[in-house]
């Protein structure tokens, strides 16, 4: 098989960041139009990754949060976002970067992605899988084991979602 010096994997997952961070944008700048609401799931322990001490022994691995009805004072900025949220009453300012993320969800519209950890979050979290092989966009996976967000109970999405990762297509 040929070298890919190019890297077409690493666009693509970039590129889809970009996406994600698109999204945050229009939610910090507008709010979120009509039932659109966000899973986020990432690698709690990856550099940059600010959680409280409570919340990291809570989520020693990885955490969702939900963006919907209860979350303040949204920052986007090219590399991360930060954002104030409560859980279980208690107000917390959580900063995730860009590349900590696992995947993001909008289950209102069915709609979500799905990132490999990058080389950096790999060693950070000390996981087996290497490096950043490719992202890989979900049609409609939700992610795992939201985190509780707020007092309010979360849509539930629905069921047969199939993933579609880019590397399926790829040449092996």
């Amino acid at each position: 098989m040929a070298t890919d010096h190019i890297r077409y994997d690493v666009l693509a997952r970039d590129a889809l960041r970009g996406v994600l961070r698109r999204v945050l944008i229009d939610a910090a700048e507008h709010g979120l139009p009509g039932e659109h609401h966000f899973f986020i799931t990432f690698v709690s322990t990856a550099d940059g990754v600010k959680l409280s001490p409570r919340l990291l022994a809570q989520y020693p691995e990885e955490m969702t949060v939900i963006l919907q009805h209860q979350f303040w004072d949204l920052v986007v900025t090219e590399d991360r976002f930060e954002v104030g949220l409560s859980f279980n009453g208690i107000p917390e300012r959580l900063v995730v970067p860009f590349n900590s993320i696992k995947s993001f969800f909008d289950p209102s519209v069915q709609f979500g992605l799905q990132f490999e950890p990058t080389d950096a979050v790999t060693e950070t979290a000390a996981t087996s899988t290497t490096s950043a092989e490719t992202a890989a966009t979900s049609l409609a996976a939700p992610p795992a084991a939201p985190a509780p967000e707020s007092d309010e109970e979360p849509a539930k999405p629905s069921e047969g979602a199939e993933v579609v990762r880019l590397d399926r297509f790829r040449k092996k």
